[in-house]
């Protein structure tokens, strides 16, 4: 059996958690770059491999707390 770089569960365990915090950071840094630039919600949502649905519950908060301009569904901007 090789070695775990890790010494124990513990370490696994916080290096996993701090591994999802910083993907989600990410995620939040490049969905608000994806929707500064004009992506639509689809467009988002295709990219994450989600749905439209689901990233706009997770993100549309954050986004409109930025004061970032969103596109409705017809193209028109939501401000």
């Amino acid at each position: 059996m090789t070695p775990s770089p890790l010494d124990g569960p513990a370490d696994g365990l916080a290096a996993a958690s701090a591994l999802r915090a910083m993907a989600d950071r990410l995620e939040d840094a490049e969905v608000e770059r994806a929707m500064r630039a004009g992506w639509s919600w689809s467009q988002v949502a295709e990219a994450l491999g989600v749905t439209r649905q689901a990233v706009h519950k997770k993100h549309l908060r954050r986004l409109l707390m930025a004061q970032i301009e969103l596109r409705r569904r017809n193209g028109e901007s939501a401000f």
